[in-house]
Order: C-alpha cells, then structure tokens, then sequence
C-alpha cells in the first residue's frame, strides 16, 4: 500500500502499533485514540503518524479528515461498564462509518472471543457465538459480536465495503499474551490453563499480519465479509510454555483452573484461500519476541 490516505483506531496497541508504523513508511497515517500517555502519542509521532485525539465513546470524528482511503479500526474498550464499552466499541463504529463512507474500504478487527467454545473443534465463520471471555474481561465477547452487526450494517447503509477479521492470538516484539505469559514465568508466576485441554489457539506474528492487511482490505465488499484470522499452525498454551522455558531455562508453572480462557482453535480454510498460509514459524515468532524482550533470558 502506497500513497493512502489511512486512519488506524488504537494505534497504540500492541496490535496496531507496528501496523502503523509500517503503513507509515509510505502512507498519510492518521491514528486516533485518546492518548491518555503522552510517550504514546511521541512513539507514533516518531514514525510519521498523525495523531487525533478523542475518545471513541463520545467523538462525532469531526477532527478526521472526510477524504479517507482506508479505516482499520482495532481500537477496543474494555472497562467492565457496559454502558460505556457499548458506546465505544459498538455505537462508535456507526459514526466512524457514516463519517468514513467515502473510503476504499473498512478492516475491522474483530475476535476469535465472538465464539461459544467446543472444545477442539476448529471454529468456522458461520459456527456459534457466545460469551467466551466473561470470566476475564466481561464486556468482550458481547461488545465484539455486537461491533460486528454494526459493521455489517454500516457496509449496507452507506454502502462502504467491509471485512471483519476476527483475530486469534496476535503477538511480536510489541507484546502479546505469550509475551505476557513469559513474564509471567519471569516472575515466577503460575501460568492458568483451562480444564478442557489443549489450551489450543493459532497465534499469529506481526510479521504475518501486516503482511494480510493490504489482501483483507481487497476483500471488503458489501455486504461485508468475515474471515477467521490467525497462524496456520494450532498451538497450545501447554506447548508454547514449556517453548519458552526451553529457550530461557525458566521454570514453568502450569494451573488448572476454570478461571481461565477456554480453547479457541480455528478453522482458517477461508483465510488459506483468500490470504495464503503465515510464514513465521511460531517457534521461531517466539525466539525473535524472547530476544525483544530481553536478550539475555536467551539460553545459549
């Protein structure tokens, strides 16, 4: 992608950020978020892009411009009021979409959070939602599921072609839950598995996701599309725990516990044919996030 005019919503994220700075390198990138840390708006600065100050909640997007090529929205709320997360991540995307309905096309990021769990069976697009991640963030999964009807209507209402990708376990040298998982075991912290196991899921390295970004964008259409969104290989909690002591000599401390996220694996048929296999081996994902983190962790 070249010579786009793009807004990117939580730019700040670990998701988002380094799609930003990417798309930056040859791009007009404005990212909009509140920007309650004042480092968070230099580092996005520091790599060329434009920084919009709002809160998703309330904002009418007067401060964007109308002249948008692209909208990537993966800025998510998760305070535990619902009223408050179903005005920013829901109510907000039918004023982002109505203001942005010029545009090319409209990525929303959705979760893999959006399914009932069943087990090992891998997930398709059209297989049942629910609640999964209650027991850790209440609003979640409800405020994902009801984004998705808004974007679908939104692509229908203002005829602006849309994709939702509904996204596994994201991860990198920016952070992500196997990053949290390894300073956990730096720390010497137990790490919670579910009962049901393999604690299964397909995380999927930066790398590989900002590689899909310009094909999902191609295949924003209307009525809007949804696509699972994650690595190619299936892994376990189980399994890249016990990866990240072998490669740091750290002690690995598994629990059992309802308190924890049910398995979530993916059927990426739709994802193989529409966008291609990720290329970034997860053992190796995790050396290269290992390594970003602290070098000296390392073994060897």
């Amino acid at each position: 992608m070249r010579d786009e005019k793009i807004l990117i919503t939580g730019p700040t994220s670990q998701v988002a950020f380094p799609l930003a700075r990417e798309l930056a390198k040859h791009n007009e990138v404005y990212g909009l978020a509140r920007f309650s840390q004042e480092e968070d708006r230099r580092r996005l600065e520091t790599v060329g892009v434009t920084c919009v100050q709002a809160d998703m909640a309330e904002t009418n997007f007067a401060e964007l411009p109308r002249d948008l090529t692209y909208v990537l929205n993966f800025a998510v709320v998760k305070t535990g009021s619902f009223e408050y997360d179903l005005a920013a991540n829901v109510e907000s995307l039918g004023r982002l979409m109505e203001h942005c309905r010029g545009a090319k096309a409209f990525l929303h990021c959705s979760s893999g959070a959006v399914y009932q769990p069943a087990g090992q069976h891998p997930l398709r697009e059209n297989d049942a939602l629910g609640d999964s991640h209650r027991i850790l963030f209440p609003t979640y999964s409800m405020s994902k599921i009801a984004a998705e009807s808004m974007v679908r209507f939104g692509a229908r209402q203002w005829n602006l072609p849309a994709v939702i990708a509904r996204l596994s376990v994201p991860y990198g040298d920016n952070g992500g839950w196997p990053w949290f998982h390894l300073m956990m075991l730096r720390a010497g912290q137990v790490i919670p598995i579910h009962p049901d196991k393999p604690n299964a899921f397909n995380p999927i390295h930066e790398d590989d996701y900002i590689a899909h970004v310009p094909k999902l964008l191609a295949l924003a259409s209307v009525p809007a599309v949804t696509i699972n969104w994650g690595g190619s290989e299936l892994v376990s909690i189980e399994e890249w725990a016990q990866h990240l002591g072998a490669l740091t000599g750290l002690e690995v401390k598994l629990k059992t516990t309802e308190h924890s996220l049910p398995s979530l694996p993916m059927d990426l048929t739709r994802m193989h044919e529409c966008l291609g296999r990720t290329t970034v081996d997860w053992r190796d994902g995790f050396r290269r996030m290992v390594a970003a983190f602290d070098p000296t962790l390392l073994r060897g």
